[in-house]
């Protein structure tokens, strides 16, 4: 008895087998397609002239923080103002007359008004008189007023 290993019993069954040797017909369908060009699936970035601005009174927090990025990219914002964009807002806020606002159920795919919330602590901060957190709030309301 001989043995043969996998490789060559294959190898000797191709051979032996003229229908085998014959080409395949799935093959003789196949056809290469030219790639497309890149006009019809080109990627094209929009003007910063022709963007529309983000009404900041209904944003989401993931679309603050994506154009926070961008202006701190394109050198709008430094590096404080976008991590105080950035930051996730505290479960509650106090607004400028004390009361205790309820921010627990805003998350990244819900709308806010994120202009009268930093206007509002903006006003608090320069009523207690932190110039850091001034400087700051300052900053930011004047990104989103500029941007909006």
């Amino acid at each position: 008895m001989e043995i043969f290993s996998v490789r060559s019993s294959q190898s000797l069954l191709f051979k032996n087998n003229p229908n085998n040797n014959a080409k395949s017909s799935k093959t003789a369908d196949i056809t290469i397609e030219p790639k497309p060009t890149l006009a019809q699936g080109s990627f094209q970035i929009e003007d910063s002239d022709n963007r529309q601005a983000l009404d900041f009174t209904a944003v989401s927090p993931g679309e603050l923080r994506s154009y926070a990025r961008q202006g701190y990219d394109n050198g709008l914002i430094d590096q404080n103002t976008f991590a105080a964009i950035s930051e996730p807002l505290p479960m509650h806020a106090i607004d400028p007359l004390g009361n205790v606002i309820d921010l627990s159920n805003v998350t990244d795919g819900t709308s806010f008004n994120f202009l009268d919330y930093y206007r509002n602590q903006l006003q608090i901060a320069m009523s207690i008189g932190d110039p850091n957190e001034v400087q700051t709030l300052n900053s930011v309301v004047g990104f989103l007023v500029n941007e909006a």
